[in-house]
């Protein structure tokens, strides 16, 4: 019997149901100017704004994984998805909500509902790993992450059409949300219908691929045993690269949120071409992502060495991203800016696999799934940070000094990836002798 391919199904939705995410969390940057001017924020305020979905994102991300390694992953992407949708629509009436709630403060009705939605959103990329442990064999992981992790470059590359095309369309940014919002619950209908935790529950994947699954999987016979939650940071490997995701993290958030500002301000980009200009820089990207998965699966096939398709491969490409936001200050036109910023972020989405796969490298299939919201939370602490400093800087000392720090990021970024230990997989204590000798 021939293996069924239901699992490129299932690596599609988790493809769908991601992209949905960012572009539903990436939309607000192309309402920025209209919502400043609405409620009269300045670039400090509205960094505020943009950064106030990290804090949700962040609480989201940590409890995302830990409530999927209890409840499914199935059951934990449907009540994220059905609740961010609808607080999407909600943004819509943010501001109202804060002038009617808040003494009058617009920017506290944003901050409620941004941090909400980013508690909705959290789990995504977490429940997407543990999603993946089950569903791909070893062979098969870098390359099925990738197809999940290009929904990141993706959805950033079509939130400007999408965004800016809605908003010209019904001259009304509220009205681009309660759409938004609309879409993203008929695809969660979609994804309830046809997603299952394990290929043993979906019956249209017959025993030949499961087989196939299973046996290209490397058994661990504690693998059915969860580690304690702080066991995490008993390994270099896995705080080291919550770090380094920090810095894939902090390039995204920089591009995501300010992009669109600074081409406006810059380069005095109305709608009409912002639509566009804002894509090149995703363009690369959504190539590079790809690329990176099979890149770290062949550099695994020739080697059989998880540092050289781990370390070396993420240290090298994070070195050429940081070069290339280094250099934007220097650069002297807005084609040649928006080239640099293109071949960097290529860069930094070739290694995105990277950091998923250490993290199911190293660490049980029980616990992958709240290992990963742990890498995720410690790394979105970017999604913060990044909109927040960003606008700080932006008012400050100018868009120039935006670029610099974050090529210094990424620069400590490439520092902590030299440092993982990816073959050394974390293993339940032994709590006596007897367990001891019985293994």
């Amino acid at each position: 019997m021939q293996p069924s391919r239901y699992r490129y199904v299932i690596f599609s939705l988790l493809f769908l149901v991601a992209l949905i995410n960012y572009i539903d969390r990436g939309a607000l940057s192309f309402a920025a100017n209209a919502i400043s001017q609405e409620y009269h924020f300045s670039k400090v305020q509205l960094g505020a704004v943009l950064g106030y979905f990290g804090f949700g994102y962040l609480f989201g991300s940590l409890c995302g994984g830990f409530l999927a390694d209890r409840l499914g992953t199935r059951k934990v992407w449907l009540m994220a998805g059905v609740l961010w949708s609808l607080l999407e629509i909600a943004t819509a009436w943010a501001g109202d909500l804060g002038v009617a709630l808040f003494g009058g403060s617009a920017i506290m009705g944003f901050a409620a509902l941004r941090i909400l939605f980013g508690v909705s959103e959290g789990p995504a990329y977490a429940l997407m790993n543990k999603a993946i442990a089950h569903w791909a064999p070893d062979r098969e992981r870098g390359f099925a992450l990738s197809i999940g992790l290009l929904s990141t470059q993706v959805g950033s590359l079509l939130t400007a059409p999408i965004a800016v095309g809605l908003l010209l369309l019904t001259h009304d940014w509220r009205m681009m949300f309660i759409l938004l919002g609309c879409f993203s619950l008929l695809a969660m209908l979609l994804f309830a219908r046809r997603f299952s935790d394990l290929p043993e529950q979906q019956p249209a994947a017959n025993a030949a691929e499961r087989a196939l699954i299973r046996n290209g999987q490397r058994q661990e016979a504690h693998d059915e045993a969860p580690l304690p939650w702080w066991r995490f940071f008993t390994s270099r490997t896995l705080v080291c690269n919550a770090l380094g995701y920090f810095s894939f993290l902090y390039i995204t958030f920089t591009l995501v949120t300010w992009l669109p500002k600074y081409l406006q301000d810059n380069f005095h980009y109305d709608l009409h071409s912002l639509w566009y200009v804002a894509m090149i820089p995703w363009s690369g990207a959504c190539l590079t992502v790809l690329l990176g998965g099979r890149i770290a699966d062949r550099l695994l096939a020739r080697f059989s060495n998880l540092r050289v398709a781990r370390n070396g491969f993420a240290a090298v490409t994070l070195l050429g991203t940081a070069c290339c936001f280094m250099a934007i200050p220097y650069a002297g036109s807005a084609a040649a800016i928006i080239a640099l910023m293109t071949l960097g972020n290529a860069l930094n989405a070739m290694v995105n696999n990277v950091y998923w796969s250490v993290v199911i490298d190293v660490t049980p299939k029980a616990s992958v799934g709240a290992f990963s919201g742990m890498t995720l939370a410690i790394a979105n602490l970017a999604s913060i940070i990044s909109p927040m400093l960003c606008g700080w800087l932006a008012e400050y000392y100018g868009y120039n000094a935006m670029f610099t720090v974050t090529a210094v990021i990424a620069l400590g970024s490439m520092l902590a990836m030299t440092l993982l230990q990816p073959e050394k997989r974390l293993q339940p204590q032994r709590a006596s002798g007897v367990a001891q000798s019985a293994l």
